[in-house]
């Protein structure tokens, strides 16, 4: 069973979360602000954080900052901060994916669920190579130049999916649909701002990552 944690400061709302999720086969662990959220992230791994943002004692960008010091786990902001900016700050932070309030709690879960089969590259075998990138899709391990990469989920999503069609010129509106999602509010700015921190985490194996100029970006093998 999946294993999640909604760190949110309204109660209604961790109970009708938790009793939706419990009901569709999720472990749903509730933490009322940041500093719970990370005491129960030190005794537990969790498949996914759902995470609001305006909580006292420690904000969810603060708690987003924190979990990415030395986690991957899937980071999903649950939050009434839809404007552009904060959406940017928190995938600048390292989040996965936004949910602004209202929302469906089906969305949620769908959106949840697909993040968790994401970050276990379901549906993947052995690794994928090309050129000095080498991608281990069950551990989301990334090598380049014969050195161990560090990546942000994002980023190993977007290296992913350039891998899948390498060779390929892949515009920055399919990106943002492979990789962000269909439902992405942002502009094609996100494309840009991930794939120069990628190029820059992949030092000299950046350079396979080509811009198609005025389309898009294409992987190839030197």
């Amino acid at each position: 069973m999946e294993h999640v944690l909604l760190v949110e400061d309204e109660p209604r709302l961790r109970s009708i979360v938790r009793d939706y999720f419990s009901a569709h086969g999720l472990e749903c662990d509730l933490a009322r602000d940041g500093e719970e959220a990370l005491d129960l992230m030190r005794d537990h791994d969790y498949d996914a954080i759902l995470l609001d943002i305006l909580m006292p004692h420690l904000d969810g960008f603060g708690v987003c900052r924190a979990v990415r010091e030395n986690s991957a786990v899937p980071i999903l902001f649950l939050t009434a901060l839809g404007g552009e900016e904060d959406m940017l700050r928190g995938y600048a932070l390292g989040c996965d994916d936004y949910v602004t309030k209202p929302f469906s709690l089906a969305v949620l879960l769908a959106k949840t669920q697909a993040l968790i089969r994401r970050s276990r590259g379901t549906g993947e075998a052995g690794l994928l190579s090309w050129g000095a990138i080498g991608l281990n899709t069950r551990s989301r391990l990334c090598r380049a130049g014969g050195r161990e990469v560090k990546l942000s989920p994002r980023e190993y999503d977007l290296l992913l999916c350039l891998m899948r069609n390498r060779g390929q010129v892949l515009t920055r509106e399919q990106l943002l649909d492979k990789v962000w999602g269909l439902d992405f509010e942002g502009d094609d700015r996100a494309v840009d701002t991930r794939i120069r921190s990628l190029r820059a985490a992949l030092g000299d194996a950046g350079k396979q990552i080509k811009t198609v100029f005025k389309t898009g970006y294409r992987l190839e093998e030197v």
